[in-house]
């Protein structure tokens, strides 16, 4: 008896800390929303967290953007973008992914073996002959350097984690629908790819949000308004000269995290079951 009530005094011990824990993480998003509804003077002159007065003048002055440009101008370019880079990368990812975890073919460890090797790479290793490569092909100030490369499954990280899943799958479905006549491609289509839907959700939201946040590569690729994204949109509110434009930012900062958090919250289940069984079965 004793041992239980010790034991439930320490899980709400351990409840009471992580709750404590969260609500200290969670305080700057707060925070950031509701100085998204303080005039520009209050942000950082009111010490208390709620404004005294509700207003939604910053939303409408920074869906204005920067007065050549509108934000939802930003948005359109963020979601082209991430979107092409989701279905290119669950797509080629998990082709590759296939490949490596069913297929037998010659030098296909040493092949896994490089791929391994390009996470050990630092990013920023590869970043000048990247954009000396794309500026040959004439991809600056375009979507392409972003797209194209998602069609030759670069990102090493989504193969191996679907790689792992796709190597927990029973192999008999694959003998089973040899005897019934299905090729490689079939057998993918129709048994491995259904299968692999939570490893493929999961590379769905990561693809998403790294490709949503990204900054320094659009800062790198993009030179026009009309061609940047969320993210340079908003920094285009910080002026040098001291005249920027907090409040507005503010709350576009709060518009482009919905999208992240509508994403997560919709996907959490599959999300959670992809990370817990691609551990199990790897």
């Amino acid at each position: 008896m004793q041992r239980k009530t010790a034991r439930r005094i320490t899980a709400s011990m351990t409840n009471l800390i992580i709750i404590l824990l969260g609500c200290l993480m969670l305080y700057p998003v707060v925070w950031l929303i509701m100085a998204s509804f303080k005039e520009g003077s209050h942000i950082f002159s009111d010490p208390s967290l709620l404004p005294k007065t509700w207003s939604l003048q910053n939303y409408a002055k920074g869906w204005e953007g920067i007065g050549i440009v509108s934000f939802n101008t930003f948005f359109a370019n963020s979601f082209i973008i991430c979107i092409l880079c989701v279905i290119f990368n669950a797509i080629f990812c998990s082709l590759t992914a296939y490949a490596f975890g069913r297929l037998e073919f010659k030098g296909r460890k040493l092949w896994f073996a490089l791929m391994m090797v390009t996470l050990m790479l630092p990013g920023h290793a590869t970043t000048i002959p990247q954009y000396l490569m794309f500026r040959g092909f004439g991809w600056i100030n375009t979507f392409l350097p972003f797209v194209i490369p998602k069609l030759f499954a670069t990102d090493a990280f989504f193969i191996f984690l679907l790689v792992q899943f796709v190597r927990g799958l029973p192999k008999d479905m694959d003998e089973s629908a040899r005897i019934d006549g299905c090729g490689k491609f079939r057998i993918y289509w129709s048994i491995v790819l259904p299968l692999s839907v939570p490893a493929i959700i999961t590379t769905v939201l990561f693809t998403f949000l790294w490709t949503w946040d990204d900054f320094f590569k659009q800062m790198l690729y993009l030179n026009s308004p009309e061609k940047y994204t969320v993210p340079m949109g908003l920094r285009l509110f910080l002026d040098s000269s001291g005249a920027s434009s907090w409040g507005p930012m503010f709350a576009m900062s709060v518009l482009s995290l919905l999208p992240c958090f509508i994403l997560f919250f919709s996907l959490q289940k599959y999300f959670v079951q992809g990370i817990a069984t691609t551990g199990i079965k790897g």
